[in-house]
């Protein structure tokens, strides 16, 4: 959970300044935290507190109504009587990965991913993101190789995941569906060396930088069990107290111990 708020606040400043290289300044004075940051932090305490999903989503969202939610989300959190609205937007996806940490077999996790994705997102594409996310965090925290984990998603999503980076880079404009985003964050991750690659990666491939980084980031946190301290610190001086308080009792809930 942390690993995708630390890609949402790095790859900010590159959300709408998209940029081709991974030789940029990471901890930027400009970063700010996005809806991506509050959407994982609404699903981590809906699981944690027994809070109904569209509770917990509307009750943060409108905490922080200035976060970047797109019209159709923004609608939705302010709604007496909410319902999906057949998204296949990557909001599905950015959001579940505590789903990945807090559940123990492949069967419960897609299950709980659906069920975190379906109150906005009931698209299957916009399930199967939300899906893909929570499925590679649990299989990178009870220690699947890479290939392993490569091969489920392709198989479970039939997304392709052979490609590379550089392939997919020169090209690449700014995708907010999950079958355009969702893959290419997932490769981002597969071919990082470590936590701080995995983000660089993510961003660098001009994208929707700070929800693919969020991906990224979740992904690469429960597979290297670690994040630089500089990195973390530097995270938890651009969030809220109260989106700190949820990312720390969901750390302590967890037991996640991250280097």
């Amino acid at each position: 959970m942390l690993g995708a708020i630390v890609g949402d606040v790095l790859g900010s400043i590159h959300e709408h300044n998209p940029i081709k290289t991974k030789n940029f300044e990471l901890l930027n004075a400009n970063c700010v935290f996005t809806d991506d940051t509050v959407m994982t932090v609404a699903v981590a305490d809906s699981l944690m507190n027994g809070t109904p999903y569209v509770e917990s989503l509307q009750m943060w969202g409108s905490s922080y109504p200035s976060a970047g939610y797109g019209c159709w989300f923004n609608e939705w959190i302010y709604s007496d009587s909410p319902e999906p609205y057949n998204s296949f937007g990557n909001g599905s996806a950015m959001r579940s990965s505590s789903v990945g940490w807090l559940f123990d077999d492949d069967t419960s996790v897609f299950k709980e991913a659906e069920k975190s994705a379906v109150i906005t997102h009931n698209h299957p594409e916009g399930i199967k993101g939300a899906q893909a996310v929570a499925l590679g965090v649990f299989l990178g925290r009870t220690g699947n190789t890479k290939n392993k984990i490569r091969d489920k998603l392709e198989v479970c999503f039939n997304y392709d995941l052979g490609q590379k980076l550089d392939q997919i880079r020169p090209l690449y404009t700014h995708d907010l569906t999950c079958q355009g985003s969702v893959p290419q964050a997932i490769i981002a991750f597969l071919e990082s060396n470590d936590f701080e690659d995995a983000i660089r990666n993510a961003i660098s491939l001009g994208g929707d930088a700070d929800t693919q980084a969020c991906i990224a980031g979740a992904l690469a946190e429960a597979h290297y069990m670690n994040i630089p301290d500089q990195i973390k610190e530097f995270v938890f001086e651009k969030i809220t107290p109260d989106l700190s308080y949820v990312t720390n009792e969901f750390l302590d809930r967890t037991r996640i111990v991250l280097n």
